[in-house]
């Protein structure tokens, strides 16, 4: 170990080339370039392999960082990427789109002593992609077929991760999904730049090869309902993730040329997946050639304004009502699309929107950071007199998601729901009120990251294998 690791006193931190600024606003390719086999294997050996290893730590997955850095770094790359896949059902897809600077990077203990961090998140694409260009990566074989079903309700990240980990153990596994593809957010919401959709489209083919069904424009209340489904299947888990978008409600909120986040998002992941697209073909939700808007600071509002510098927008503008230190969204993702051209407005806030049937420009305030609120970040103020306007052809509201009323879409008066209208569920089982239905991902947690979202499904799939066995051994006996 030795010669291997504890090289990060004599090797700085380097991460993969990323494309030139010009380059990479001119298509909706991957930024980043692959990491070469000596560089992975150099920047693997800058590990400290501590004894308290805070990368394992924070990770949601509590992936075995160190352990398959440490791999890499003598070569061993077809161990590293079992020992990585082992904890993860997606690693190709976390050492892409994870905020790995708020989770492993962010804790690492030789970014801590000012060494900079070991770059986790591309070393885990590159022994992923390795694995897969030489066919390590293998279809779920299974050896003992149970005559039991699941039927899981959304095919997004949690749904994905738990049907997979449930089909390893034989069981009969249905993914129902609203729309045509499977994937969720990773297909409809995430950008190609961050997350090209032939990545995501290998691994649904993986499930598909493994035995897994989808079922595709299934939409629960509508096709079945919930008592339906539960009827057809031994145990269900609800996995629809968030979609509902949060409004900004102030006066010209009903002018047109307004949109949500994902409808923007989603008519143009579609035009890249080779579909045709009414809105979009019209140009209603193309910015080209527009001055555009974004509301938000979050990962969201970053691929909304990072798409339209690919659409060709006159401008970008986003507007946030904390500051830059205060921003929810990743550090590299603001710094990707300031690179790219987008102008960022601080510590401002929409008072009106202006315009004769569509949106023209936006009426904004001037905020400042007053004490802390019950959350612990300082709450934005509005200061006096202090509004400005905006010229906008489009704006897009990027400000979170919340759940649907699920008891209502479901026709399930039965299923119990907190205040903030998440599925409720015990925390340790992840079963909801109704015997035998679970719930994992955001319609339990609220929005939240995709890594968690796997983790989620994980463990609703070793609750869900629990139930099973139990119910079988009642039957038995």
């Amino acid at each position: 170990m030795i010669q291997k690791m504890l090289k990060f006193v004599n090797i700085g931190q380097q991460n993969p080339p990323k494309r030139d600024k010009i380059e990479r606003k001119q298509d909706f390719n991957e930024i980043y370039k692959e990491f070469i086999n000596e560089r992975a294997k150099e920047q693997s050996s800058r590990c400290s392999q501590c004894g308290v290893p805070f990368c394992q730590v924070h990770c949601p997955l509590s992936n075995n960082i160190p352990d398959w850095l440490k791999l890499t770094a003598e070569g061993r790359h077809e161990e590293a990427y079992q020992l990585s896949q082992s904890t993860n059902n997606m690693p190709e897809v976390c050492g892409r789109i994870c905020p790995q600077d708020r989770l492993c990077e962010g804790n690492c203990v030789i970014e801590q002593s000012g060494h900079g961090t070991v770059t986790i998140g591309s070393i885990e694409k590159y022994i992923t992609e390795t694995a897969w260009e030489n066919g390590w990566v293998k279809p779920i074989e299974v050896t003992n077929e149970i005559d039991q079903s699941i039927g899981i309700i959304g095919a997004g990240s949690a749904g994905l991760a738990c049907g997979e980990e449930l089909r390893k153990k034989g069981y009969q596994i249905t993914i129902y999904d609203r729309y045509d593809r499977a994937g969720g957010l990773l297909i409809y919401g995430i950008p190609n730049f961050k997350l090209e959709k032939q990545v995501v489209e290998r691994r649904i083919k993986l499930l598909k090869d493994g035995g897994i069904k989808f079922v595709h424009n299934f939409e629960v209340g509508k096709d079945s309902n919930l008592k339906q489904l539960r009827d057809k299947h031994d145990a269900i888990l609800i996995a629809t993730g968030v979609y509902k978008a949060r409004e900004v409600s102030v006066p010209g909120n009903d002018l047109s040329n307004i949109f949500p986040a994902m409808e923007f998002l989603t008519a143009s992941n579609r035009k890249g997946l080779g579909d045709k697209v009414e809105m979009f073909d019209n140009g209603t939700l193309d910015a080209k050639d527009k001055n555009v808007v974004v509301i938000g600071g979050g990962d969201t509002a970053m691929d909304c304004v990072r798409t339209s510098i690919r659409q060709n927008a006159k401008s970008v503008k986003c507007i946030y009502r904390r500051d830059k230190e205060n921003m929810p969204g990743s550090a590299r993702e603001v710094t990707n699309a300031e690179e790219e051209g987008v102008e960022f407005i601080w510590l401002s806030n929409p008072k009106e929107f202006k315009g004769t049937n569509k949106v023209q420009s936006l009426i904004v305030d001037k905020m400042e950071l007053g004490e802390p609120d019950d959350s612990g970040r300082r709450k934005p103020i509005v200061k006096e007199n202090s509004e400005f306007e905006i010229k906008a052809d489009l704006v897009i509201k990027a400000l979170g998601f919340d759940p649907e009323e699920l008891p209502k879409l479901f026709d399930e008066d039965r299923l119990q729901i907190t205040k903030w209208r998440t599925v409720k569920v015990d925390f340790d089982t992840m079963e909801t009120n109704i015997p035998g239905v679970f719930a994992a991902g955001d319609i339990v947690r609220g929005a939240s990251l995709v890594v968690w979202a796997i983790k989620d499904g994980r463990d609703a799939a070793f609750s869900i294998d629990s139930y099973l066995q139990s119910k079988q051994k009642q039957k038995v006996a």
